[in-house]
């Protein structure tokens, strides 16, 4: 990509950022349609002098709350913005409310119903008495209800008094305001404390279990009939269930009539054969035919069954009452290719259904044969499948296993095969999907970790966003460690405790670029 056109895309994406913080009802107006003094809004908006801005997450939602320092008598106008954390969406709906308590005073409660925009809520605070006050904003929803504990704040008796206090440093750093985190795909994922395995990377391939899979085909070429209801692709079969019928195709001069007639034939002289032996076996008693009469009318009835069996089998198969030879599932599982229609031809060997069992299946993987050494005894493997935004964890002894680790390296591919077997109930997963891996190679370890969608890659340099502020954030370089899935472990640059941007980065990243510009596009 040339440099001129690298610019324009960087130009376009800083447009994009801009009318995402600027966009329709973002600032407040006059009458007369023009903006109001950049003072006065400020003010207003709760970033003049004596400004305070705190940051705070439960459970279930974070809260980024812009007020004036309280004073007795005077009203503070609070702007608390609430992202729920299931989606790090606006909260749409709610309650919300300010209380002051302890301290020797009542509680002073002060509550909004009702948001005055999307995730913004305005309750306004009017304090009756001074001196050190604990400051908590509740949330009721519909759906749940959560505490924000802000900790011990002043409530100054007078202006003068709350002035003669220094004022706060606004927040420094990267600017990405709550109305711009909103309309992106954002979120923020703290630093944790977690086990994290001595992995080793690896490719590999999504099978069906040797005994949960069957590839059916044509015994006979001939024309396929259905069997009530004609399977179709994604069915559930049961091991055994007819799925059709194959109506082989006649050869030489028979047709149906002709092996209609061999059927009448043979049913015909298997009566007179069976009427013959029984009179045998009346004289035989008699004493009036020596036993070898009887022993050849038997053998003779007996032919005559074996051949009326054989000519209803014939005529059966072009059509009879069994439909021609039944085609069943050799297995349980989903029907995942079906390759015939009702009444088509299908030559001898052709495929007609792919049956696979669909809820365990084999994750085989190829290890770089430099890595070979090191999978002695494999712990688990988590993989990845394109379009997926989660890894899946194989965890032998929870919901997989290990199947066997190869003794030989390929000689083309120059790699080791490692086979997990594992639950995929409830999961979408195609057979013969390609997957990237890694397998754990040893025991866990307590490791500082992130998510890996965190990182992004500047010029060879591992750099994550860490959230200074609700609406601030500054760009941190680290040195990364083992990766185990949709984890990295983090050697040096962050403690646990503190947050990152784990979706949108990137965005965060270009607000860098053009702080000034893209950082004021407020609804305060």
């Amino acid at each position: 990509m040339n440099k001129t056109l690298t610019q324009s895309l960087g130009a376009s994406l800083c447009a994009a950022l801009l009318l995402i913080g600027c966009g329709e009802g973002d600032h407040e107006h006059a009458e007369d349609g023009s903006h109001p003094p950049a003072a006065e809004a400020e003010a207003e908006h709760g970033h003049g002098t004596g400004g305070e801005k705190l940051t705070h997450f439960t459970d279930r939602t974070e809260l980024f709350v812009e007020f004036q320092q309280l004073v007795v008598g005077e009203e503070s106008a609070f702007a608390a913005h609430l992202t729920t954390l299931s989606d790090f969406k606006a909260l749409t709906a709610g309650k919300v409310t300010v209380r002051l308590s302890g301290r020797g005073h009542p509680d002073e409660v002060f509550s909004v119903d009702g948001s005055s925009q999307p995730g913004i809520f305005r309750p306004e605070v009017t304090p009756k008495h001074a001196g050190d006050r604990d400051l908590t904003i509740e949330v009721v929803t519909p759906g749940f209800s959560v505490t924000h504990e802000l900790g011990p704040y002043t409530v100054y008796p007078d202006r003068k008094a709350a002035e003669a206090e220094p004022a706060p440093h606004d927040d420094e750093g990267i600017s990405f305001t709550k109305e711009q985190q909103w309309k992106v795909d954002f979120a923020t994922a703290e630093v944790v404390t977690r086990p994290i395995h001595t992995t080793v990377n690896a490719t590999g391939v999504l099978r069906a279990r040797p005994d949960g899979e069957a590839q059916i085909t044509a015994v006979a070429a001939g024309q396929v009939q259905p069997a009530g209801a004609f399977p179709r692709l994604g069915q559930r079969v049961k091991k055994g269930e007819l799925l059709a019928y194959l109506v082989p195709r006649m050869g030489g001069d028979t047709d149906l009539a002709t092996l209609r007639a061999a059927a009448s034939k043979a049913r015909l002289e298997h009566a007179l054969a069976s009427q013959e032996s029984a009179r045998m076996e009346s004289l035989y008693r008699d004493e009036a035919v020596p036993e070898k009469r009887l022993l050849a009318a038997r053998a003779a009835a007996a032919a005559a069954r074996a051949e009326l069996s054989a000519a209803q089998q014939r005529l059966g198969q072009y059509g009879g009452a069994g439909g021609g030879i039944p085609v069943r599932a050799p297995v349980a599982g989903t029907i995942a290719d079906v390759r015939v229609s009702p009444g088509a031809f299908a030559q001898e060997g052709a495929l007609l259904f792919h049956i696979a069992d669909r809820s365990t299946l084999w994750l085989e993987l190829r290890v770089a044969e430099s890595d070979a050494a090191r999978l002695a005894r494999p712990t688990g493997a988590a993989f990845r499948v394109a379009g997926d935004e989660q890894s899946t964890e194989i965890i032998p002894g929870k919901n997989g296993q290990l199947i066997a680790v190869g003794g030989v390296v390929d000689a083309v591919t120059r790699t080791v095969p490692v086979v997990f077997e594992f639950s995929a109930a409830g999961r979408h997963l195609p057979i013969g999907m390609a997957v990237q891996a890694q397998v754990f190679a040893g025991g866990a370890r307590d490791a500082v970790a992130i998510p890996a969608s965190s990182v992004l890659d500047e010029g060879g340099m591992n750099v994550v966003f860490v959230m200074t502020g609700g609406e601030s954030f500054e760009r941190r370089q680290v040195r990364l460690g083992a990766r185990e899935g949709d984890w990295v472990e983090v050697l040096d640059g962050l403690t646990p405790g503190q947050r990152v941007v784990s979706r949108g980065a990137y965005l965060v990243k270009l607000a860098s670029t053009g702080t000034a510009q893209i950082g004021h596009g407020h609804a305060h």
